[in-house]
């Protein structure tokens, strides 16, 4: 997340994070072999990208958001396919992110499972616990809900949401750090899915060493990039 993100991520010992898998902390943001000042600018860039894009959705009316957010879970729903006895984690809203939640349930509806992420303790990978609406809430690090109760799991699907993207499917997030330590403490990988508004391409956001790329990416237009 960003560096008011990175504070308060401090604070409680769950939280669900508004972009679960993140790009950088302080001390996890430019690798040892990558000149200093290059990576300083990379740093400047992405935070300055991050909350331009931030007040961009932001300033999109609700109700544009919403039919954006139909056009995005029909992708997601042509990308996944059937999903019977399958488990997808997505997340919940923050600072105008497509609101997924209807989409959950629908997928309990056609047999699929859902889980949130929690964010356990700064620079550690994030927890899944399985959730479906209508089960106990309690409000982890800023104040947004999570599961109450539950063992770990481990998703099928993983639903990312973007900060920005780029055209090698590589994710601008929060700033956190949580995104690529979670995959790489998964027992097996899953179908990582980011989604976002198509507002929110980029160029590149200069990847790094540490950087996983999304198998996929959906905007409101639809798979806008399927790498598999």
């Amino acid at each position: 997340m960003g560096e008011e993100e990175e504070d308060r991520s401090g604070t409680a010992e769950y939280a669900s994070p508004p972009c679960f898998m993140h790009e950088l902390t302080e001390d996890y943001r430019v690798p040892t072999s990558a000149d200093a000042q290059a990576a300083a600018d990379v740093y400047r860039w992405r935070k300055a990208e991050r909350q331009r894009q931030i007040e961009a959705r932001l300033a999109v009316s609700a109700a544009d958001r919403a039919a954006m957010t139909e056009g995005i879970a029909a992708g997601i729903n042509a990308l996944i396919g059937d999903v019977g006895g399958r488990l997808a984690s997505y997340y919940w809203p923050f600072r105008g992110e497509p609101d997924l939640r209807p989409w959950g349930q629908a997928i309990v509806d056609r047999g699929g499972r859902t889980a949130l992420p929690l964010v356990v303790a700064k620079g550690q990978p994030l927890v899944f616990r399985e959730w479906k609406q209508g089960e106990k809430l309690e409000r982890g690090v800023w104040n947004i809900p999570i599961p109450a109760e539950g063992d770990p799991v481990f998703p099928d699907i993983v639903i990312a949401p973007l900060v920005g993207y780029d055209r090698s499917n590589y994710r601008l997030g929060y700033g956190g750090g949580f995104f690529d330590r979670t995959l790489a403490s998964l027992p097996r990988k899953p179908l990582v899915i980011g989604i976002g508004y198509g507002s929110c391409a980029l160029p590149t956001i200069y990847p790094q060493a540490h950087d996983i790329p999304m198998d996929a990416i959906v905007t409101e237009k639809g798979v806008v990039s399927d790498r598999r």
